[in-house]
């Protein structure tokens, strides 16, 4: 079984604001260095978009970058381009 990429990307997230009830979330890309904020539904996408690249599942894939991309643009770019 292949380990999630999730377990190598906690330590490049931070929570923004505990208090905050949408918690704005830090991810930080491995390669470029460049931070993007996302809302939890758009976290909980972008892990199950490298997870499933690690997976090579490519359907799950590109139908989670599709939605990621019109969910948040700027973030897209950031952290999937």
């Amino acid at each position: 079984m292949t380990k999630g990429i999730k377990s190598y990307i906690i330590p490049y997230m931070k929570a923004r604001n505990m208090k905050d009830k949408k918690r704005i979330i830090d991810i930080i890309n491995p390669y470029s260095g460049q931070i993007a904020v996302v809302n939890k539904e758009e976290e909980k996408l972008y892990y199950e978009i490298k997870n499933a690249e690690v997976k090579e599942d490519y359907k799950t894939m590109r139908k989670g970058l599709d939605k990621f991309s019109r969910l948040n643009p700027e973030a897209y770019m950031m952290l999937l381009d």
